[in-house]
């Protein structure tokens, strides 16, 4: 399959990082700490940041759309890691004084296989046609999600492929401090990128669902747009994010004029997450279904959310499912 994904390798840092020998506070067992210093990245200079739009980093697992079987499909992540032998070989090189002149990979040998339905991430590197991994050793991609899929179950329950529908969280249209959640054509998400969120996904920091009645959304990468966000620089930044209710996110994602995107995530900062109350937690939302219009298969989130349809809840939390 030739088709190419539309994710980025890599989205750069606002500010240039630097590494300090601290246990991580975002992965476990990581014995460094990633922070940001003052110092503005290249690459965002480079993307007119001072132009971009931002927006909130929402704390999911990416996901992206784009046609198989001759339809529009759902697609998780799989990225196409070294086998063991390859990934100890790589580890050594990392801490050793020759890494500045680079890795040598051999494509054929050294990654672990994949279905034959994967497909690399756009944007990635290529050496002599064939996928290059980026500076983790990985090869990014892609593998679309079948109805009922065990391995991806959360992914498929919030997707209905008889009506090709997704099951998005949004802002309302006509009160922008009101979430939504609806059906939304896949179709209109084609070539684009979405984050699920939910019960089973990063530990639920919104508080979506629970684990005998869990409840997962898809947001679409850019939908939730920061009304007042800080100016650009480290300080002023990090006081938004650890002292305003706006600031009670995961991260910034600015969207640059030029399509590049450029992100901060509170750990850069030394900030923790997740937090006690997000800013997507706290909102209230309502549910917006056209129940005439379908007939959904019972014990669904599809068929769940229909009976809701024109109810409002004070917030995400407030929402239990009872499949």
């Amino acid at each position: 399959m030739s088709r190419l994904g539309s994710v980025q390798q890599k989205v750069p840092c606002l500010f240039v990082t630097q590494v300090k020998e601290e246990p991580s506070a975002k992965r476990e067992r990581q014995t460094f700490k990633v922070l940001a210093t003052n110092s503005i990245n290249k690459k965002a200079l480079a993307a007119d940041i001072y132009s971009a739009i931002p927006t909130e980093k929402v704390d999911g697992t990416c996901c992206y759309i784009t046609t198989y079987k001759g339809h529009p499909y759902l697609w998780a992540r799989l990225d196409r890691k070294p086998n063991k032998q390859a990934e100890k070989k790589f580890k050594q090189f990392m801490y050793s004084a020759e890494h500045s002149k680079g890795f040598t990979w051999n494509i054929e040998e050294d990654f672990r296989s994949v279905p034959e339905c994967w497909i690399p991430a756009k944007d990635i590197e290529y050496y002599n046609g064939k996928p290059f991994p980026d500076e983790n050793g990985h090869i990014p991609g892609w593998v679309p999600v079948e109805k009922n899929s065990k391995l991806y179950c959360w992914h498929s329950s919030a997707i209905d492929y008889e009506y090709e529908l997704a099951l998005i969280l949004k802002h309302h249209a006509e009160e922008p401090d009101l979430l939504e959640i609806c059906p939304v054509p896949l179709s209109e998400f084609t070539e684009q990128t979405l984050e699920l969120i939910g019960t089973n996904i990063n530990a639920n920091p919104y508080g979506l669902g629970n684990k005998k009645h869990p409840i997962h959304l898809l947001v679409p990468h850019g939908t939730f747009k920061i009304k007042n966000a800080p100016s650009i620089n480290h300080n002023d930044i990090l006081a938004w994010l650890n002292g305003c209710k706006e600031g009670k996110i995961e991260g910034i994602v600015w969207h640059c004029p030029d399509g590049n995107l450029i992100k901060l995530h509170r750990h850069h900062l030394g900030l923790s997450w997740p937090i006690a109350d997000p800013s997507l937690a706290s909102k209230p939302v309502t549910v917006t279904f056209s129940r005439a219009k379908y007939n959904f298969e019972p014990k669904t989130l599809f068929h769940y959310f229909s009976k809701l349809d024109g109810q409002r809840f004070s917030s995400l939390r407030d929402i239990i499912s009872d499949l």
